[in-house]
């Protein structure tokens, strides 16, 4: 996954996709917060990048829904 996606990029994925790529960045996130919880994550500001990523899937997604 890149470290912050384009909302063009998105807008132009079904929602079947975008189901995935929240899954995915969900286990991401889930990872992330673990190796934190352990002191083995360097850059702690991709927990942030990852969020941001989700909020702008579920944002695509609720547009997508109410069309």
């Amino acid at each position: 996954m890149k470290n912050s996606l384009n909302i063009a990029e998105l807008k132009n994925k079904t929602l079947e996709q975008l189901a995935l790529e929240l899954t995915s960045a969900k286990k991401e996130l889930f990872e992330l917060r673990l190796k934190n919880a352990t002191n083995q994550l360097e850059n702690t500001s991709k927990i942030r990048q990852v969020r941001k990523n989700i909020a702008r899937i579920n944002t695509v997604m609720t547009i997508k829904k109410k069309a």
